[in-house]
């Protein structure tokens, strides 16, 4: 049955931890996911998270610390010694490893990382602390399996045994020479059917895709896409095998994305969690109101322009909120789509082609709302050149917003800059603004004012 957290072992759990009933928590947890384990601990207080982390092993405790949402388990690591913390990093992956010492003060990092026993894996931490955490080398692991091309199969599959002890799964085998230059992969199969004292270099296969130890994590995440791989290679710039980055780093690359382009999106500036400081959390909300309310600014210039037609056509203030939110969702979908696009590396070909696309499908949907607009004027008694100049000023600016929306996540990802940045309050904002002036002065032009 699938794990499922209840009221009622929370409270078993809290009543076993104040009778310090150790055998019976352990009893209790043993046959559980780490995974599970992480989730009932972050239903407890911090003493008592604290009290079952110290009291599992470490073989365990180190996969649930993983688990953990970063705040609480950062909390957790305050209450642990520094070789209490080093005994979980001997049991975890280097990738795992070095993400939670980054997470540690930079004081303790060095005392962390001087008590771990293995000189190994202390070397693979410290060399993977000084990649960039939004590269490869940030993200990749130094556990796999390697094996010479001059070696006989033979030999191959003794080292393979030896090496695979230390890697917790085998996703592929990689081929180098003695150089440590990535030469290939080598299939299990090819493997199994090969004389045992032929050379590997008769039986690996030279095509092999990798990345560089400096490439940008969310390119790493498009190239794991886009040929499904399970792991990859990373390699520096000589091409010597350095490493490797499983899916699951990807997942989590691909999580933490999402959630960046889902605050830039409602216009949060930067990552922020519900549970920060009121400090933090406006920070991250008000340049964008500011930009809201300089954009709503505009909006009152334009229309005090405007104020000899509002007095001769008082029709025309009802339908400035109308147009403005036409502009505002127009502008929005459309650059919702291109960022989703650019993101997925869909977003190909001509900008001549795409132009004539949110042309053609803006007037679509222009001529079918514009319709709906003099069918709504003729219902409510409304003069016919009127409800005409409101449609004809509608479709015009959903056809503008439609290629703001378009355009400015295209550009901004071609500077450079995170196109998610162009959804939400800019795209709103601006197209506000163009939508009121372009209503404005279409009907100038049609009413003759």
């Amino acid at each position: 049955m699938p794990f499922e957290l209840t009221k009622e072992l929370i409270e078993q759990i809290i009543a076993l931890i104040r009778q310090q009933d150790d055998k019976a928590i352990l009893a209790l947890l043993e046959d559980e996911h780490h995974a599970d384990i992480a989730e009932v601990l972050e239903d407890l207080d911090l003493e008592q998270s604290t009290y079952i982390i110290k009291l599992l092993d470490s073989d365990k405790t180190s996969d649930i610390l993983i688990e953990l949402d970063e705040d609480i388990r950062e909390k957790i690591l305050q209450n642990l010694s520094a070789k209490e913390i080093a005994e979980e990093l001997d049991e975890l992956d280097t990738d795992d490893a070095a993400d939670m010492i980054a997470e540690l003060p930079e004081e303790r990092q060095e005392h962390v990382i001087s008590e771990i026993e293995n000189e190994e894996h202390k070397a693979d931490i410290k060399e993977l602390l000084a990649y960039d955490e939004d590269s490869a080398g940030g993200l990749m692991a130094k556990e796999l399996v390697k094996v010479n091309e001059n070696w006989t199969v033979l030999k191959c599959v003794r080292e393979m045994r030896a090496q695979a002890e230390n890697v917790t799964r085998v996703h592929s085998i990689y081929v180098v020479d003695d150089h440590n230059v990535l030469k290939g992969r080598l299939s299990l199969k090819d493997l199994l059917v090969t004389p045992t004292k032929s050379p590997i270099s008769e039986v690996y296969i030279p095509k092999v895709d990798s990345v560089n130890v400096h490439e940008d994590a969310e390119e790493v995440a498009k190239i794991m896409q886009k040929y499904d791989l399970e792991a990859i290679p990373v390699v520096d710039d000589k091409e010597r095998l350095l490493g490797r980055i499983t899916i699951d780093d990807i997942v989590d690359v691909i999580k933490e994305e999402a959630e960046k382009d889902y605050q830039l999106a409602a216009g949060i500036t930067q990552e922020v969690e519900a549970d920060d400081s009121i400090f933090e959390l406006s920070k991250a909300r008000l340049p964008w109101l500011i930009l809201g309310l300089i954009g709503g600014l505009g909006s009152v210039l334009i229309m005090e322009g405007f104020e000899g037609a509002l007095s001769k056509y008082k029709e025309l203030f009802f339908y400035t909120p109308l147009i403005a939110a036409m502009a505002g969702n127009v502008g929005v979908q459309s650059s919702a789509i291109i960022v989703q696009g650019l993101a997925n590396d869909n977003v190909k070909g001509s900008l001549l082609n795409r132009l004539v696309k949110e042309v053609g499908l803006s007037l679509i949907s222009g001529v079918v709302l514009g319709i709906l607009v003099i069918l709504a004027g003729f219902l409510m008694s409304m003069e016919i050149r009127f409800s005409v100049t409101v449609a004809i000023s509608m479709m015009c600016v959903i056809i503008v917003a439609a290629l703001v929306g378009t355009f400015v996540p295209i550009i901004l990802d071609k500077r450079g800059i995170d196109p998610a940045i162009a959804t939400g309050p800019f795209i709103t904002t601006s197209n506000d603004i163009f939508g009121i002036f372009l209503f404005f002065y279409i009907a100038k032009a049609m009413l003759g004012f």
